[in-house]
């Protein structure tokens, strides 16, 4: 049997998994066969997917480029952003310790993706984060952390359906007009005609940035990177 990868499924388990992306996910894209007749396709695909999940780290983890680390120390200037909550929050104004994990977009179960997504490096992901956040929630509060929300460039409509489906005990927050992307001088890639904020969790303490995440990786271990650093 001979086993040929296409560039794009290389690229995809270059990040976080395809069971990362999606509820329910079967790989089929590049994969072709020779020999072996009566070989189950499916079987092959679950397994090679299982695999996907246990390459090293070491090759999976993305590299710090440095592109954040003017967001140390930062104070965040007053802009209000609307909340999947129906109100507009101020990060700038909120008192005590606040966590902001900032990612792409989350997916809906009756839309398709955008063209390629599982090729982007990092794009994956989203989903896992936001519900970890939600499993480890209460434990945040306990670390005193007064305010938990995610951030992306959705609009509100779309983070509302998320936010339902999910599950999630705390607020997301749209960044539509890219207001808070431009004063932080947050990293943006463009996808299908959207532009979307690349991932990055930020710590504040009042209006200060007071620690920043970055690469984040794997996106669902974020939230125990978060306790650990609040400890």
């Amino acid at each position: 049997m001979q086993l040929h990868l296409h560039p794009i499924f290389f690229a995809l388990m270059m990040a976080n998994g395809p069971s990362e992306c999606h509820d329910a996910f079967v790989i089929f894209v590049g994969i072709s066969f020779k020999g072996d007749n009566g070989r189950d396709l499916l079987h092959f695909a679950a397994k090679l997917q299982r695999n996907v999940r246990e390459l090293p780290k070491a090759v999976l983890a993305p590299h710090d480029d440095g592109a954040c680390s003017h967001l140390v120390a930062m104070k965040l200037p007053s802009l209000a952003l609307a909340s999947t909550s129906g109100r507009m929050v101020d990060l700038a104004t909120l008192s005590g310790i606040t966590v902001v994990y900032i990612y792409l977009r989350t997916g809906r179960p009756d839309q398709e993706l955008p063209k390629d997504w599982d090729a982007i490096l990092g794009a994956c992901g989203c989903t896992p984060q936001s519900r970890a956040f939600r499993d480890h929630h209460q434990e945040l509060k306990a670390l005193v952390v007064a305010s938990l929300f995610g951030l992306s460039t959705q609009d509100s409509s779309s983070q509302q359906e998320a936010a339902e489906r999910l599950h999630l005990p705390f607020e997301l927050l749209s960044d539509k007009t890219l207001a808070f992307a431009r004063a932080l001088r947050l990293l943006t890639l463009v996808v299908d005609g959207m532009t979307l904020l690349r991932r990055v969790t930020l710590i504040m303490l009042g209006c200060t940035i007071e620690k920043v995440f970055y690469p984040v990786f794997p996106p669902k271990r974020n939230v125990e990177d978060v306790i650990e650093w609040l400890k």
